[in-house]
C-alpha cells in the first residue's frame, strides 16, 4: 500500500499548484510468475496436446457464438454456451472457456473505439491543415498549412480514405461486429510469408496449432491447492482434470492425470507455496511455446506473454525483437577538433 498526493487547482490569487489531502493507493492485486515443465515422458505431452487441442476446439467455437450474438448478448445465452460446453468438458472448463471468449470480446471492442478515435483525430487534423493556406507557418498549439500544392493534393487523398474507413469501422461498432483471430492475427498473416519469416509450413503449422491450443483454468478459493482444474501442490505436483470424453487417459482418481514433471517456481516461489498453501485462488496456464527445433511446455501463474520468435531477433534486437541503434565504431567518429 502506498501513499499519494493528488494535485488540484486553487483559486486566483493563491499558490499555482496544491495538493489534496493524503489518500491511500490500492496496491497490486496480481503477479504472473512462469516455470517450464521439464522432464515431461511422451505420454505427458500427448495428453496435453490432447487436452489442449479439444478445449482449443470447443473456445473457437464458444468465440464465434459468442461474436455472431454480438450486442444482443444476455446471461440467458451465456448459460445455454456454458451448458453446451459442460457436456463436452466440465463446468469449470467452461466457465474458464467462457470467460475468456467474454474477455477477448470485449478487448476487441475497446480497440474498435480506440481505432474510431484515432481516426477522428487524423481527420480533424488533415481537415484543419488543408483549411490553411499553403506555406503558413504552425505554433506550440496547432500545426501550419502544407508545404506546397502536391502535399496539400495528396492529403485530400489521404483525408478521403480515412473518411472511408471511419464510415466502415463506425458501422462495425454499431452492429456490434469484432474481428477476432484465435492464435494472433500476426501469425495468421506469417502463412503468406513463410520465407521472410525464416519458416517452412510445418514448422508454422506447429506453431498456429499451439497457439490456438486452450489450456487454462482459474482458481478457486477455498478448494484444494486453490484450483480444481489444474492443481499443483506446494511440492510442484501437477494434475489435470481431463474433459468428459478423454476420462479414459486418466491415471489418478476422480478422472485426473498427474504429469511426470515438477514445477518450482523459483521467482516469487515462497508467495506462491503460502497462497497453494492455504487454498487461496491460483489461475494457471499451460501453453507450448515453439521454436525451431525447440518445444517447451511452460507453466504460468497467471497468465504472462511470451517472448518474441527468434526469426525476429536481428543482428541488433534485444530478446523481444525490438531493434536497437548498434554502437558507433570508434573509426566512424568524427575527431575532436582543437580548441581555439
Amino acid at each position: 500500500m502506498r501513499s499519494a498526493a493528488r494535485p488540484v487547482s486553487r483559486p486566483a490569487g493563491g499558490p499555482a499548484h496544491g495538493f489534496a489531502a493524503p489518500f491511500v493507493a490500492v496496491g497490486p492485486s496480481g503477479v504472473a510468475i512462469r516455470d517450464r515443465l521439464k522432464g515431461l515422458t511422451p505420454a505427458d505431452v500427448k495428453v496435453l496436446r490432447l487436452v489442449g487441442d479439444h478445449l482449443g476446439s470447443l473456445a473457437s467455437r464458444d468465440l464465434k457464438a459468442r461474436c455472431a450474438a454480438g450486442l444482443d448478448h444476455d446471461t440467458g445465452q451465456w448459460a445455454d454456451r456454458k451448458r453446451a460446453l459442460t457436456a463436452e468438458s466440465s463446468s469449470r472448463w467452461a466457465g474458464s472457456i467462457t470467460k475468456t471468449t467474454h474477455d477477448q470480446w470485449a478487448l476487441a471492442r475497446r480497440g474498435r473505439l480506440a481505432h474510431i478515435q484515432s481516426l477522428e483525430a487524423g481527420i480533424a487534423t488533415i481537415t484543419h491543415r488543408l483549411s490553411l493556406p499553403v506555406g503558413e507557418k504552425g505554433t506550440k498549439r496547432s500545426p501550419g498549412g502544407y508545404r506546397d500544392a502536391e502535399e496539400w493534393f495528396a492529403k485530400t487523398r489521404r483525408l478521403g480514405v480515412l473518411q472511408n474507413r471511419l464510415a466502415a469501422v463506425r458501422a462495425d461498432w454499431q452492429a456490434g461486429r469484432v474481428r477476432i483471430v484465435r492464435g494472433g492475427k500476426k501469425l495468421l498473416r506469417t502463412r503468406h510469408n513463410l520465407d521472410a519469416a525464416e519458416l517452412t509450413k510445418a514448422e508454422w503449422r506447429k506453431k498456429w496449432e499451439a497457439a490456438r491450443r486452450f489450456l487454462a483454468a482459474d482458481g478457486e478459493s477455498g478448494k484444494r491447492y486453490g484450483n480444481e482444474t489444474i492443481r499443483v501442490t506446494p511440492e510442484g505436483e501437477v494434475s489435470i482434470k481431463l474433459p468428459a470424453p478423454l476420462v479414459r487417459l486418466a491415471t489418478a482418481a476422480h478422472g485426473r492425470y498427474v504429469l511426470a514433471a515438477r514445477v518450482s517456481f523459483p521467482h516469487r516461489g515462497e508467495q506462491w507455496r503460502d497462497r497453494v498453501s492455504t487454498n487461496r485462488a491460483v489461475a494457471y496456464r499451460v501453453h507450448e511455446a515453439t521454436r525451431t527445433l525447440v518445444f517447451d511446455r511452460v507453466l504460468d501463474h497467471p497468465t504472462r506473454q511470451d517472448h518474441a520468435p527468434a526469426s525476429r531477433q536481428g543482428r541488433w534486437a534485444d530478446r523481444r525483437g525490438h531493434q536497437r541503434r548498434p554502437p558507433c565504431r570508434p573509426e566512424t567518429r568524427f575527431p575532436r577538433q582543437p580548441r581555439r
